[in-house]
């Protein structure tokens, strides 16, 4: 764990995307694919100190999905034994999403991890309401030993993509006043179906990709369209700063296997 290794490792998901049939496009079982990350997790040795999980949660009028979400999100904390902390998107339903683990009181909430502070934020509106942006102010004002990581699905920035450029939070400089000057360390966010990186008012901001599907990235200017290639993150803090890896979970059959040296093992394991 963290204190061991230097690392605060959290495993960021989004975009599950899940329905009440079960499947997506009668292709993608987005429940089936978050307990695939704590497969990925436990096969890999990873211990991570969190599970963060940005929103869209379920596809849009499909609040008896939840269920299943909710049952997926306790047993993923169970064996890893982190807790999992999940966020409101656009296609979800506020009222609905009550049945989700640590949503009962509401959609927003601090919750401190070996010293870090994790706030989740709504935004399933596409932005960030005028009460949660006072709360945040005065969460803020009390630094957390290690710093904060904020939570929520719309990130603070557009896509490259022509037709995501407006899909970010609708009143990002709202939110990025309150965090000018505070001790957050990264934005995770969701929503755009394909990763990225960027660093806003001096914040690291990391967007995951989707569990339900990729952006097609040359779909052209007027078309969305959606690859069959799901996708989670790494994102690892230490007191020098903060990276974010991708993972598949469909892979290619490797070009070659090569055995690694015990030490190397040792030197390469991640919390």
């Amino acid at each position: 764990m963290s204190r061991d290794t230097g690392r605060f490792t959290v495993l960021h998901a989004s975009d599950l995307h899940a329905t009440e049939s079960g499947l997506l496009y009668d292709a993608v079982d987005g429940v089936g694919r978050l307990e695939r990350v704590g497969e990925y997790a436990l096969a890999t040795g990873i211990t991570p100190e969190a599970v963060v999980v940005t929103g869209d949660l379920i596809e849009r009028g499909n609040p008896g999905a939840y269920a299943a979400v909710a049952a997926a999100c306790e047993r993923l904390q169970d064996r890893l034994g982190a807790p999992v902390l999940t966020v409101l998107g656009n296609h979800d339903d506020p009222r609905a999403a009550r049945a989700l683990p640590g949503h009962v009181a509401g959609h927003t909430a601090a919750h401190r991890i070996d010293g870090f502070r994790v706030l989740r934020l709504d935004s399933h509106t596409g932005s960030i309401d005028a009460e949660q942006l006072d709360w945040l102010r005065r969460e803020l004002g009390r630094p957390s030993e290690r710093g904060t990581i904020v939570a929520l699905h719309h990130a603070p920035l557009g896509s490259p993509l022509p037709t995501l450029r407006r899909q970010g939070l609708r009143n990002a400089d709202a939110l990025l006043g309150v965090l000018d000057g505070s001790d957050v360390r990264a934005i995770l966010a969701g929503h755009f179906h394909h990763s990225l990186t960027a660093s806003v008012h001096g914040i690291p901001v990391f967007v995951g990709p989707s569990l339900a599907y990729h952006q097609v990235m040359n779909a052209g200017p007027d078309a969305v369209a959606g690859h069959d290639s799901p996708m989670f993150s790494l994102v690892q803090f230490t007191a020098e700063g903060v990276s974010a890896s991708t993972v598949a979970l469909h892979s290619p059959e490797p070009l070659f296997t090569q055995p690694i040296a015990r030490t190397a093992q040792k030197a390469t394991h991640v919390s």
